[in-house]
């Protein structure tokens, strides 16, 4: 009697959650048919500045013409600052890195209103504890209590070293082994248990009907089976559903088939077959396979048609150069072709927000044609023309066709006879049919409110070390500032009280938060200093000593007061000792005194 109870509450527990999330009654869309819009992935490796929630909402203006979609980072506090991946809270704590809950849900509402819908970052393989190995937060939503408990974590989790600590403090995990693949950074969760299953359910509900999510990037989907993001999509009923099978292989495509078409997922096979092209500057690749896999939005016939299920992009946050020393697998060259390509492709285009920012105006212009030809997601190509030298395809869209050119030009005016080129840059042309070309010339330039920023000068010193060469390797967040290593040589010296210093200066953007990171370096190869990050104004450095990096002191505050009359006084900011900006006239103080500008203590008048 008391098992058939049991049996009886247990199915009435699944009647109300199949009742509450919709389980299996209408089959998730996983991403539109023949859909023409454009993502933007609004964030990069530490972001943090950047992909704020007030600032991404204050380029909505500038982002709605182009993008339909913007994919943020995960929005829940991670008990510190964090780009997301070790989340912790999904119900109640949405205070993040990125603003708190207030501005997010002002950001999603706004991008809603304009046509822009917003991707949350959804990190479900793995979750961060609390205070030991395997607790988790208690949290309630729609007045309903979810706690994860260890028995919801994988029997083989850490390849067994949280089984070895739960066994020696006294937990129990699940006897469940982990339906896909492992990873120690945190807690893999046992997807089949139902208590999981409950939790991740709501948590979507959460996202997409409290929040305003329209869909769901799905972080590390190989980690559990598809057939959960299958499940968790039927539940919810994301607009759009993007999964992150990271793989070379027709991996990706049989976990579409797992999740029978109810989620895209990234088409990395696409990614790499472009980074083999433009690093090697063998344009032929592009219509290679990738060891002989093909994109997702290949028409190859033996691997199926997938178009409709891929999301293409060139480069994102775990792919991008991050720093001299965390160089990932970026393209490294010819960014604005491989974008050409990108956005002329079938599938649904991803731009990488550090390449919105560098070429801005290039791919507006370059969505413009996508759009103006009609490109959708179940488009299909056929090729033009290629050799080692170039690549050339015909894209046809619902209104015309578009033919691209990448890799070397000459030949390209001589062989295209019959459509008339609307745009060209390195390595990469765009030409339409006669029929477009009135409505492609009627079409607006594209403006930007951001880039209407005031701006200022940065000037950083290095003491003269005795250095046969001297380099200055500079970066910044904003793409502002962006060398290639081992960054600019720098002759010019300024003598400042008998002492030679290196000089270079930057001109930034005048943003309160702004700030710039620099290396001094002999060359490549020959020894650098170690990161110097979070510069804001003028510095002077020395180097301090030459354990493995050379170390470096910043002597500014150590330098002598500078006297400056007004003949001599520039139009900079001055400050009184208070950090009060005060009035000038003509660029100089209005009265004698001692004064702060551009990171130095100066006397005005003596």
């Amino acid at each position: 009697m008391k098992r058939l109870l049991i049996l009886l509450l247990c199915a009435t527990h699944l009647s109300i959650l199949s009742s509450r999330f919709s389980i299996g009654e209408v089959k998730a869309q996983g991403w539109p048919a023949d859909y023409g819009g454009v993502m933007l992935q609004g964030f990069y490796w530490d972001s943090f500045g950047d992909s704020q929630w007030k600032r991404l909402e204050a380029q909505v203006e500038d982002f709605a013409p182009y993008f339909s979609l913007v994919w943020i980072p995960q929005s829940g506090n991670c008990g510190g600052t964090s780009m997301g991946y070790d989340d912790l809270y999904w119900f109640n704590n949405y205070n993040s890195s990125f603003g708190n809950e207030a501005e997010l849900r002002s950001l999603i509402t706004t991008f809603r209103n304009a046509g822009i819908g917003t991707i949350a970052d959804v990190v479900i393989n793995h979750r961060k504890n609390v205070s030991n190995w395997v607790d988790f937060p208690t949290e309630t939503y729609k007045g309903v209590t979810y706690t994860m408990t260890s028995t919801d974590i994988c029997a083989n989790d850490d390849g067994g070293a949280t089984m070895t600590w739960a066994k020696a403090n006294g937990y129990e995990l699940s006897s469940a082994y982990d339906t896909g693949e492992g990873w120690g950074g945190m807690r893999d969760l046992d997807h089949t248990s139902q208590n999981v299953q409950n939790t991740v359910m709501a948590y979507l509900d959460f996202l997409k009907n409290d929040l305003g999510y329209a869909g769901f990037r799905y972080d590390m989907v190989k980690g559990y089976a598809g057939s959960y993001t299958k499940m968790y999509n039927e539940a919810s009923q994301p607009d759009f559903s993007v999964g992150e099978c990271w793989d070379g292989t027709t991996t990706i495509r049989k976990w579409i088939d797992a999740t029978e078409k109810t989620s895209a997922a990234f088409d990395f096979q696409f990614r790499y077959t472009v980074r083999n092209a433009v690093n090697t500057g063998n344009w032929s690749k592009l219509g290679e396979t990738n060891d002989g896999n093909w994109p997702l939005i290949s028409s190859n016939y033996l691997q199926g048609n997938y178009r409709q299920w891929a999301v293409t992009f060139v480069e994102n946050h775990d792919t991008e150069y991050r720093s001299a020393a965390s160089q990932q697998d970026p393209i490294r060259r010819d960014t604005l072709a491989a974008n050409a390509h990108l956005l002329a492709s079938p599938g649904t285009p991803c731009v990488f927000l550090k390449h919105w920012k560098a070429y801005k105006y290039d791919i507006a212009r370059m969505i413009q044609a996508r759009k103006l030809c009609g490109i959708l997601n179940t488009s299909t190509t056929a090729d033009f023309s290629s050799s080692s030298a170039y690549y050339s395809y015909i894209v046809n869209g619902s209104n015309g066709r578009l033919l691209v050119w990448l890799g070397d030009q000459t030949d390209a005016s001589s062989t295209i006879t019959d459509y008339i080129k609307i745009l060209e840059g390195k390595n990469y042309s765009y030409w339409i049919q006669p029929k477009l070309f009135g409505q492609w010339n009627s079409l607006s330039k594209p403006e930007f409110a951001e880039d209407k920023v005031e701006r200022k000068d940065i000037t950083i010193y290095l003491k003269d070390p005795g250095w046969d060469k001297v380099y200055f390797y500079a970066w910044d967040g904003n793409l502002y500032i962006n060398d290639s290593w081992p960054g600019v040589q720098v002759t010019d010296k300024r003598n400042i009280d008998g002492t030679d210093y290196y000089y270079r200066t930057f001109n930034v953007s005048a943003e309160s938060d702004y700030t710039m990171n620099v290396i001094f370096d002999k060359g490549s190869n020959q020894g650098q200093t170690v990161d110097i990050t979070g510069i804001n104004s003028d510095r002077y450095y020395e180097i301090a000593s030459t354990t493995n990096k050379y170390t470096v002191n910043d002597i500014s505050d150590a330098l002598p007061v500078h006297s400056i009359t007004e003949d001599n006084a520039s139009s900079n900011n001055f400050f009184d000792l208070s950090g009060r900006r005060i009035y000038t006239n003509h660029g100089a103080p209005i009265q004698k005194g001692l004064y702060i500008t551009k990171g130095h203590k100066i006397v005005f008048g003596k």
